[in-house]
């Protein structure tokens, strides 16, 4: 039997105090962590100081009478007392529990706190406030724990692969993973039951914590994200190894899309009548850039291979007659002429093949020694150059923007709009290329003034799809109609 004293306005404003306390700390804004602890905290020492004055021990059970209403007030009291000390505990758990450097590990830590804490209320709450047996109850939770166990075996196998997974960290949010069956992807999300990882394909694969235990995986993310790729490419024999690997090494070290350090490294892997197995071995900045490099490696292969004189090998599986094999005596690799490049060249697409011919026939050949600076940055190159052979370094402001390689062509602005060159461009290797001059072209234009509209069309196009992606000069950020004129007053058309 409680006494009287107890049951009147302390209680009132205790229950009064703890429900104000509840709705303050869920209208302050959980990126103020110090502000809610200390409000909670002024609102648990005001809540004692009602107790304690009210001679009520939150920490003992006291016998109520069913039939007297007013025990009610004894029982919500004690109960947001138990809370709000709970959620004071909690507060400086999430403040101050830090493990530096390991912040997946320090929010797994104070969830299993929270947890205990929380486990912990409650227990206080029946004991204290209802008066339940715990021990009795803890017996009996044994049988219910295993009934539950067994019901969710799934779930928990989930919760405890999840927590040696974060205690572990074989991934962090952010890192590309490859898993054992295929999988792979970007970690996205990693809770208690589940791993998202969002794959190449823009899907989000929902992996469970135990399923992902079990499988072997690979962080591509470690301890960066190069990675490195290995194409295998096979060479008609018609030439000494040493030579197809250099032509190879060449093709790499024109390539814009992989790593230069590590540089790329050139393997030769086998040798026989119909074949030598090339390995290129090269890296990437990360994953998502594989389909790119590869689709440029393969083309400068090609192109250098052109550029070389170099043969493609027939397929492992194909059938052919030991007599039909190119040797070095009867390979007739066909040759890089300025009408093929020409033909490759989107500004002359317009022209018709009577006109390329005749354009091819005025090129001249132009060779340039390994340092050689073509044309500095600034600086109007009156001609167009189409690269035969070799590897041109294209810098802006001293830093390399790239790298120009046989089939690629430069200084078109300059000889059909007077626009001056972005990139100082500089001969990596010993360079040849075709040059077409403003007298080549000039009269082409005086037989088809159309030609010079469609010529300022294209080039203007392009000029703004450059400027998008780099910073040009004035001169470069020019209309079609601007150009047009620029055009006929070159050429006089």
């Amino acid at each position: 039997m409680i006494d009287d004293a107890l049951f009147g306005k302390p209680l009132i404003s205790l229950i009064t105090v703890g429900f104000a306390g509840i709705v303050v700390w869920h209208l302050l804004s959980r990126h103020r962590p110090t502000t809610r602890l200390v409000v909670q905290i002024l609102f648990f020492a005001v809540m004692t100081l009602i107790l304690v004055g009210s001679g009520i021990e939150p920490h003992r059970f006291q016998g109520y009478e069913s039939e007297d209403p007013r025990a009610l007030l004894v029982i919500v009291a004690k109960t947001l007392w138990w809370i709000h000390l709970a959620w004071a505990v909690i507060g400086f758990i999430r403040l101050y529990l830090v493990l530096e450097g390991s912040p997946r590990e320090a929010r797994l830590l104070q969830d299993l706190v929270i947890g205990v804490v929380y486990i912990g209320m409650a227990l206080s709450v029946l004991a204290f406030v209802f008066g339940v047996p715990i021990g009795t109850l803890v017996a009996t939770s044994g049988v219910v724990a295993i009934i539950l166990g067994l019901a969710l075996q799934n779930t928990l196998a989930d919760l405890f692969s999840g927590i040696a997974l974060t205690l572990g960290r074989p991934y962090i949010i952010g890192d590309w993973i490859l898993l054992s069956d295929g999988t792979e992807g970007r970690v996205v999300e990693s809770n208690w039951r589940a791993t998202h990882i969002l794959t190449s394909a823009n899907n989000v694969v929902v992996l469970p914590n135990s399923f992902l235990a079990k499988l072997g995986l690979t962080n591509v993310s470690r301890p960066d994200e190069s990675h490195l790729l290995i194409l295998t490419i096979r060479i008609a024999p018609t030439r000494m190894p040493a030579s197809v690997r250099h032509v190879m090494a060449t093709a790499l070290a024109s390539c814009n899309s992989i790593v230069r350090e590590p540089p790329p490294v050139v393997a030769l892997k086998g040798l026989d009548a119909t074949a030598l197995e090339v390995e290129l071995q090269f890296r990437v900045t990360s994953p998502s850039q594989r389909v790119p490099a590869r689709n440029e490696v393969l083309d400068l292969v090609y192109r250098h291979c052109k550029s070389a004189g170099l043969l493609l090998a027939i397929p492992p599986s194909a059938t052919v007659l030991t007599a039909d094999l190119p040797t070095e005596e009867s390979a007739k690799p066909p040759s890089v002429t300025p009408l093929a490049l020409i033909e490759a060249i989107p500004v002359f697409t317009t022209l018709t093949s009577d006109e390329k011919r005749r354009l091819a026939e005025t090129a001249t050949v132009r060779e340039f020694r390994k340092g050689d600076v073509i044309v500095r940055e600034d600086e109007m190159l009156p001609s167009l150059m189409m690269v035969r052979a070799g590897i041109i370094a294209a810098r802006n402001a001293g830093e390399e923007r790239g790298r120009l390689a046989p089939g690629d062509f430069f200084g078109e602005t300059g000889l059909l709009a007077g626009m001056q060159e972005v990139c100082t461009l500089e001969a990596l290797t010993p360079v040849t290329a075709y040059e077409i001059d403003q007298e080549a072209f000039a009269p082409l234009l005086s037989e088809r003034p159309a030609l010079a509209e469609e010529i300022a069309d294209h080039l203007a196009s392009r000029a703004e799809r450059f400027r998008n992606g780099a910073s040009l000069p004035p001169e470069h950020a020019r209309s079609a109609h601007a150009i047009l004129k620029t055009i006929r007053t070159i050429f006089k058309a």
